[in-house]
């Protein structure tokens, strides 16, 4: 308790201060803000977007001749909906565009950057400058505390590839701020799972956060055990679609409520469920979302339509209207909760396989994909298919790094998962064929259990 004090009341702060951040100013900032009326909110996210498409048009190459193309000024949006003017822009323009996305203010090497496999199992490199990621944070900070966390709170994090601190200032970060033990859903099993427990129980985590189905499958680890005294105030479910009967099981083992959260690498925090559960509430301050149909015209309250994304916090490397390739449902209703930000009623078509282990055990797909993209260069995308618990496919699309040694990396590191006893094929394909639902799948397990 007394850490944890410490660190919401001063090592966040001093630290903060010491970066010269504005991630705690932001943070109280949309403390403040969540509470607007909506009609307060659409102002702010007009003016936001006027910024940006102000500067994009300037500073960003794509952004520029993307406007003159389809005779766009910036100064022509003066609603948000005059935002329909302006085209789509998808992963593949994305990965076509590269550099010429970022702004001619910035230098690339100078700024945050991330390469994100993601659900959709495709490469992008995404560059953020440094006050975008602040209010990032930010955003998170202040869709966590929905879940019952709060600043200083020890966290249990359920999560592929756990980062290891490795600087002095990674490490005191690590045991002053961040504050999380973290259970590798690359490596699911009775045994880590139970190591986890024992971890848990000496360090008191007040939070969960990770992936939904790898909660799940460690919830479900805790009822088979009978085991009841991990008690944490809050769990965060994200990264996959958290289904209902997922849901019900995590409450059930854990006795407390799940918060779905929604967001991504390239844009950040989307939308998270608040404490009554009601659907997720949109991040206005930071996002303009809309939600389209398969001629990328809005869809009525109530009808599934493709989630596009404006970001209007990153002005270093412009995303407008940007389709991530998920799939959501808008609500027009209001939650009872008295906040202005309008709801996302629920998503669809975010649902990862497991891959089967032969020792028992589960790997996440999300997990597996994302390491093996960043990790090894010359993919643009994959797909993973378990026919048999001793067999796995792997359909690989040549990226414009692909090299002789690319298949030899990539076979290297899915033995790390798989060991030597399951057989992988690397099949060279063109392209990942979409499901009718116009997702694509990623990893596809049809091992009966």
């Amino acid at each position: 308790m007394m850490m944890g004090a410490l660190s919401k009341y001063i090592f966040y702060p001093a630290w903060d201060l010491k970066d010269g951040s504005q991630r705690l100013l932001e943070w109280r900032q949309l403390e403040k803000q969540q509470w607007w009326t909506q009609d307060k909110l659409n102002d702010l996210q007009l003016n936001r977007l006027n910024a940006l498409l102000t500067y994009a048009e300037k500073h960003s190459p794509y952004y520029r001749d993307l406007f003159k193309q389809h005779g766009v000024k910036a100064a022509d949006i003066k609603t948000l909906k005059d935002i329909e003017r302006i085209p789509v822009t998808t992963k593949q323009a994305i990965r076509n565009g590269g550099d010429r996305f970022i702004s001619d203010e910035f230098v690339r090497t100078q700024l945050v950057s991330a390469k994100t496999g993601g659900s959709t199992g495709v490469s992008l490199n995404l560059y953020f400058d440094e006050t975008c990621q602040e209010k990032r944070n930010a955003a998170q900070l202040m869709a966590d505390r929905w879940s019952g966390w709060d600043l200083g709170m020890k966290r249990a994090s359920v999560w592929g590839n756990p980062p290891v601190p490795e600087s002095v200032k990674q490490k005191l970060r690590h045991n002053l701020l961040d504050r999380t033990i973290y259970l590798d859903t690359m490596d699911l099993n009775d045994r880590s799972m139970g190591a986890f427990v024992s971890r848990w129980r000496k360090e008191k985590p007040g939070a969960v956060f990770g992936h939904a189905h790898s909660i799940y499958i460690f919830a479900k680890y805790l009822l088979q055990e009978n085991i009841t005294d991990l008690r944490p105030q809050g769990i965060v479910a994200t990264s996959m679609m958290l289904l209902e009967h997922e849901r019900k099981t995590i409450e059930k083992a854990f006795d407390c409520n799940v918060t779905n959260r929604y967001g991504c690498e390239e844009v950040g925090l989307i939308a998270c469920e608040c404490e009554r559960h009601s659907g997720m509430h949109i991040n206005v301050p930071h996002v303009y979302v809309e939600f389209l149909d398969a001629n990328n015209n809005p869809v009525a309250p109530g009808d599934p339509g493709k989630i596009v994304v404006t970001d209007l916090n990153n002005f270093a490397m412009p995303l407008i209207r940007y389709r991530v390739e998920d799939v959501g449902v808008y609500s027009d209703l209001t939650c009872e909760c008295g906040r202005g930000f309008p709801l996302l009623e629920k998503l669809e078509g975010r649902v990862a396989d497991f891959l089967r282990l032969p020792d028992g055990g589960q790997v996440a797909g999300i997990s597996l994909v994302e390491r093996t993209l960043t990790k090894v260069p010359g993919i643009e995308q994959m797909q993973l298919i378990q026919e048999q618990i001793d067999e796995v496919a792997i359909n690989r699309v040549r990226g414009p790094e692909y090299t002789d040694a690319t298949d030899e990396e990539l076979e290297k590191s899915m033995r790390e998962v798989f060991g030597e006893d399951v057989a992988l094929t690397i099949n060279d394909v063109k392209e990942i064929p979409q499901e009718a639902s116009g997702k694509y799948r990623f990893s596809i397990c049809r091992v009966t259990q």
